[in-house]
């Protein structure tokens, strides 16, 4: 996210990262049975799962090991959270989140350099099923610099607004105009128009 008015930056959500849920209805008995299906890798095929209370681990390269937990917070059947780690340092990265309870994640907490402490978090905003908002902190201190946003659901960033010196609001705005891609305009304050640096959801790190 360095080179912002060259590159185009695509906030798809990664198919790995999607929770899915199928309902099958037992016939003639009333009932229904909801068989979840994992595909953290994103090879198109349903990764190996087994399930033990309300969890269900993950084995996404078939080693055997399980490289997900999948958790069903309210008991539902459909899981609420997945805790992943596929580099196999043994820590979970990132946390894949349905807040809404609609069986498709949107929200995903990730520790991108390691240290134990989440500095990124994404969100699926409007519920589409793809990412429209990356927040980071750039700096490790606990707090949001970074906010970028895909507005029009294109899957390109429309809009990256950063805190420059740490104070809590937004002094540097970068803008795609005119929906090419390209982040080609910059406004640049100390505090543009009193506005406090907040995500769309209202939520910091």
């Amino acid at each position: 996210m360095s080179e912002y008015d060259e590159t185009p930056y695509e906030t798809d959500a990664p198919a790995e990262d999607e929770i899915q849920a199928e309902d099958d209805s037992t016939g003639g008995t009333g009932l229904s049975h909801v068989e979840e299906v994992f595909d953290l890798d994103g090879d198109g095929y349903a990764d190996d799962t087994i399930t033990v209370g309300p969890n269900t681990y993950i084995d996404v390269d078939g080693d055997g090991v399980a490289d997900a937990v999948a958790t069903d917070l309210d008991g539902d059947g459909i899981s609420d959270q997945v805790l992943v780690d596929l580099d196999g340092d043994g820590s979970f990265e990132t946390a894949i989140s349905d807040t809404d309870g609609d069986g498709v994640a949107d929200t995903f907490e990730s520790d991108t350099d390691g240290d134990g402490v989440v500095d990124q978090v994404s969100y699926d905003t409007n519920g589409d099923g793809y990412i429209d908002q990356v927040v980071t902190d750039t700096d490790g201190d606990g707090y949001a610099d970074v906010i970028a946003t895909d507005y029009d659901g294109d899957g390109l960033v429309d809009e990256i607004v950063i805190d420059t010196d740490g104070d809590g609001f937004a002094d540097t705005i970068l803008t795609d105009t005119d929906g090419d891609g390209y982040l080609d305009t910059v406004q640049t304050e100390s505090n543009p128009g009193g506005d406090s640096f907040q995500s769309q959801t209202g939520q910091t790190i």
